[in-house]
């Protein structure tokens, strides 16, 4: 069973920074697409950033040169660092998994992040 544990998230100050971290069991990071989505109230759950398995990072252009996903293999775990951040980051955050399918099957609970003005 696949299991994605978020933790990480709360409040910051516009301009601040925070690290999100996932870890993840049932499944190998360094085999799997790994990414981040997030929900604001009201709005549609988006696509923040993507790891693929070969390591090439997809950022989307909203937080590109403020937001980093990466991955620790050995510890199996990916992150998100959040910096530069603004109130319109506020969200809640979730890490995401790619199965054999190719498609997100595996979610984390979630994790609250509000920036402040």
């Amino acid at each position: 069973q696949v299991q994605l544990v978020e933790s990480g998230g709360g409040l910051v100050q516009a301009g601040g920074s925070l690290k999100l971290s996932c870890a993840v069991s049932g499944r190998t990071v360094r085999t799997s697409i790994m990414a981040w989505f997030r929900q604001a109230p009201g709005k549609e759950r988006e696509l923040v950033a993507r790891i693929n398995w070969n390591g090439v990072t997809y950022h989307r252009d909203s937080v590109k040169g403020r937001f980093f996903i990466s991955r620790d293999n050995a510890k199996n775990m990916v992150y998100l660092e959040m910096n530069s951040m603004k109130p319109e980051d506020t969200a809640t955050y979730y890490c995401a998994s790619t199965g054999i399918g190719g498609s997100y099957d595996a979610w984390g609970q979630g994790t609250q992040v509000t920036v402040t003005s």
